[in-house]
């Protein structure tokens, strides 16, 4: 199992983000995390295509971690696949039925790019569990979704325990993924936890963003030795 970190663009600075993600590239991450809002499934409005087609020139060896955080997500597949996406990542809550989300999930595999799928955080962890053998990314929210820079809710790590032996007893191949409130004074427990694909954004971009995400980065590689 790898150990990631996927700083999210959300916290960054849209005016530098040529000089931004070359700094956490520097710092030794294969991911950026890109939250796509739509103003109806959340509040808050963020990007869309075209920011992450801009974004491709500055991040073209790094894995476009895509998060939706909008409404029927299976109309607007292929325009992320287009645009640069490799994992796509959509909400159970987002789709109206079952049906739905095998079909979400299996049109974005169709494109040849990989599957992940996303659970608010009062919704049961369980939920996910059909999809198992479907997907490659369970991402569990820590914060309620659709805005940056929130406080992580303790609850979360029983979540992530949960998640993560809902995978082992699966026996499927699936990457544990946790997004909201990540900070230097945590990670240690979300890791034990079980998560292994850590979304961070206020702590990677406020400040020397370099030198945030090699902390992260450090301590990831430290925890993967461990095992």
């Amino acid at each position: 199992m790898e150990y990631i970190l996927s700083p999210s663009v959300l916290a960054a600075d849209f005016g530098r983000m040529e000089e931004q993600v070359n700094s956490v590239r520097e710092a030794g991450c294969k991911y950026l995390h890109l939250d796509v809002m739509d103003g109806v499934f959340v509040p808050s409005i963020s990007f869309g295509m075209p920011v992450i087609s801009s974004l491709r020139k500055y991040g073209k060896d790094l894995v476009f971690d895509v998060h939706l955080m909008i409404v029927h997500p299976k109309r607007y597949i292929k325009e992320f696949v287009d645009c640069g996406a490799d994992i796509i990542t959509f909400h159970l809550e987002a789709c109206d039925d079952e049906e739905e989300i095998f079909e979400t999930i299996r049109l974005i595999k169709s494109f040849g790019i990989e599957a992940g799928v996303t659970i608010k955080p009062g919704t049961p962890v369980s939920a996910v569990k059909p999809f198992l053998p479907e997907i490659r990314q369970f991402l569990i929210m820590s914060v309620e979704p659709g805005f940056g820079g929130q406080s992580f809710m303790p609850e979360a790590y029983d979540r992530l325990r949960e998640a993560r032996k809902m995978i082992e007893d699966s026996g499927c191949s699936v990457d544990l993924e946790v997004d909201g409130g990540v900070k230097e004074s945590n990670f240690d427990a979300i890791l034990e936890a079980g998560a292994n694909v850590i979304v961070a954004g206020t702590a990677v971009f406020r400040g020397n963003i370099e030198k945030n995400a090699s902390f992260f980065t450090k301590k990831l590689a430290i925890f993967s030795n461990k095992l």
